[in-house]
């Protein structure tokens, strides 16, 4: 090698902020699935310079060995490998090692490490907002089905300005539904309005989160028949307009029209306003025009958020749709991925969820831009997470 880039090549790393916040902290509790006599590899090295691999690009565990590989040796240092002592240099994982540990890894901890530094990423960002909107939406990893096995099905919780909070794997014989208590426990929800789908409109889900002293906004539709009749009957010609907002994008024009009704009692667990949303959308193209009207109930009373908050929560909850599991399939993919083994298929997307969620944290909205950017100096990954 020329003296040039040898040089170069032991050149550390810039050291990060003071006050950076250290994946590999958060990584030193996890329980280590392997036997004691054989771990040559530290937990927390392997897991680290996976997340950094996922950083650049990674998309498959081969691309994550290959970063690993191919990192300068004060990078394999910083995270945590061993120098040899025979040989003075510094060993690396093969592929299959790094599968064995993730297929192997404690899904339910890893998430909770990971969705742990992130909230804690985030915890100086989120100081001084007034309410903080959370999404909740299930995806399926269609590439890990399996004969005789369903493919494996994660419910995350996502805030509205793209940090994962929360990730919990829906068992093969059930749904979403048994899912949403689990997954929220644990996340501080004081001044949070979650959102969700209709399947999570459950009594029990919204007494819950009012014991948290969370708020809600939850779609009604035809799995509460009777309340979604209550609804629909409201004067709504009679009630003023909250919201109003016209936007042209996609070759089509849409306008948006909410309203509310004070309640002092409805058939949900301390719901306090009805809201009626009314979309317009009109094709450019074909001249199509589409009418859907949309009911909700929240636990908000009158006065405690403006007509545009509440719009821009309920249209923004389809962030977690757009700006995570799009993105997960779009710049990862993660649809096309056909990893099966154990509690790899959930590693994997806990790794996606980690590069997705830092980025949007520092402020890059496109994340396909940022793995490129990343990956041209292995600094920039160790930076992000907060290694030394």
């Amino acid at each position: 090698m020329p003296r040039g880039l040898e040089q170069l090549a032991r050149t550390r790393s810039p050291q990060p902020l003071p006050d950076a916040v250290c994946l590999a902290r958060f990584l030193s509790g996890l329980p280590d699935p392997r036997d004691r006599r054989g771990r040559r590899f530290p937990l927390v090295a392997l897991v680290s310079a996976a997340a950094a691999g996922v950083l650049a690009g990674a998309r498959s565990l081969t691309a994550i060995a290959e970063w690993i590989a191919d990192a300068p040796r004060w990078v394999l240092t910083a995270v945590g490998f061993r120098t040899d002592p025979f040989s003075k240099t510094i060993p690396v994982p093969h592929p299959t090692t790094v599968m064995r540990l993730l297929s192997r890894l404690d899904g339910d901890a890893f998430d909770a490490a990971v969705c742990a530094f992130l909230r804690s990423r985030d915890d100086s960002r989120q100081a001084g907002t007034r309410w903080r909107a959370v999404s909740v939406d299930g995806k399926v990893l269609r590439g890990s089905r399996l004969p005789g096995r369903k493919a494996v099905w994660l419910l995350a919780a996502m805030d509205h300005s793209g940090t994962v909070l929360g990730q919990r794997q829906i068992a093969d014989k059930s749904n979403e539904t048994p899912s949403f208590i689990p997954l929220m426990t644990g996340i501080d929800l004081e001044n949070t309005v979650v959102t969700a789908d209709a399947a999570h409109t459950q009594h029990a889900n919204g007494a819950w989160l009012r014991e948290q002293n969370a708020h809600y906004v939850a779609v009604v539709k035809a799995n509460h028949p009777g309340l979604l009749d209550r609804l629909k009957q409201l004067p709504w010609k009679d009630i003023r307009l909250d919201h109003y907002d016209k936007a042209t994008r996609h070759h089509r024009v849409e306008i948006r029209r909410l309203k509310t009704a004070a309640f002092r009692h409805l058939d949900y667990p301390d719901a306090r306003q009805a809201l009626q949303v009314v979309r317009w959308r009109k094709d450019l193209t074909s001249g199509k025009l589409s009418i859907q009207r949309l009911y909700f109930v929240t636990s908000l009373p009158a006065g405690a958020a403006t007509g545009t908050e509440l719009a821009g929560w309920i249209r923004g909850h389809w962030k977690i749709e757009n700006q995570l599991h799009h993105v997960r399939d779009a710049t990862f993919a993660e649809d096309a991925s056909r990893i099966r083994s154990g509690s790899l298929p959930r590693a994997m997307a806990t790794l996606r969820n980690l590069a997705i969620s830092v980025f949007r944290q520092d402020g890059h909205t496109n994340i396909a831009a940022a793995c490129r950017h990343t990956s041209r100096d292995p600094r920039r990954a160790l930076t992000t997470l907060g290694i030394t």
